[in-house]
């Protein structure tokens, strides 16, 4: 979709933004230490060539490049991150917004990275940031650092994935337990009511990677027992998925 890019100054924090923040969070926290610290972390104007010259406004590209540093940070969903943006004083205070401000859908996140991906911006997430922090003689001239935005990018989208995978069977389930209820409470195993009776985004997925490879993979071997469940049912009582 074309959107186009409304280039306006980084603007200040809000008064009652900061303090709220203040008195919610004395010693601050990491999303109100990074704010701080460094007030230009990222720019629209860096991000200007990802954008087309007519179209609907797009949201702030510079708050969407920090959006998903912090997402990363936490290793959270993009609909959690939209509530984060929406709901959490720290991340209004990072991102310089009203307290009032309702954020964006989370579908913006994964459009972004689509950007960035498409045009071969990656590197703008993490190069941007470590010239600001050199700048800030925060890590040194000669020293190796990874710049790597891919890692950052395929983290987040691997995360998305996750997401979506298991929503997905969440939601098959869910619609099973309205038009056959007891044949499901006869084929599901107890452990599926507690995997999947809370939206995913209500919930952390797994941090590290091979703890997430093993929640993929329970998901996949759940939704194979379902499919194979439904396959094997009595032809006379079919069950229509919805």
């Amino acid at each position: 979709m074309h959107m186009s890019l409304k280039i306006q100054p980084l603007e200040s924090i809000p008064e009652e933004t900061v303090r709220v923040a203040h008195l919610a969070f004395p010693k601050g926290t990491v999303a109100m230490k990074l704010r701080d610290a460094f007030q230009q972390l990222y720019q629209d104007e860096s991000f200007q060539t990802l954008y087309s010259r007519r179209g609907p406004p797009a949201f702030s590209p510079w708050r969407l490049a920090l959006v998903t540093v912090l997402q990363f940070m936490e290793n959270l969903i993009d609909r959690q991150v939209a509530d984060a943006v929406r709901g959490r004083i720290d991340w209004k205070y990072a991102l310089a917004l009203e307290l009032t401000d309702p954020g964006f859908h989370f579908s913006v996140l994964s459009e972004f990275r689509g950007r960035l991906v498409g045009s071969s911006a990656q590197a703008l997430l993490l190069e941007l940031m470590l010239e600001r922090f050199r700048g800030e003689k925060l890590v040194k001239a000669r020293g190796k650092q990874r710049t790597d935005s891919t890692h950052v990018l395929a983290a987040v989208r691997e995360i998305h994935f996750t997401e979506l995978i298991a929503e997905t069977l969440r939601t098959a389930l869910n619609d099973l337990a309205t038009v056959e209820p007891g044949w499901l409470r006869e084929v599901a195993p107890p452990a599926w009511f507690e995997r999947y009776s809370w939206r995913i985004e209500d919930k952390h997925l797994p941090h590290a990677l091979p703890a997430r490879t093993t929640y993929l993979v329970q998901v996949g071997q759940d939704g194979f027992a379902l499919l194979d469940a439904v396959q094997t049912h009595d032809a006379g009582e079919s069950v229509t998925v919805l």
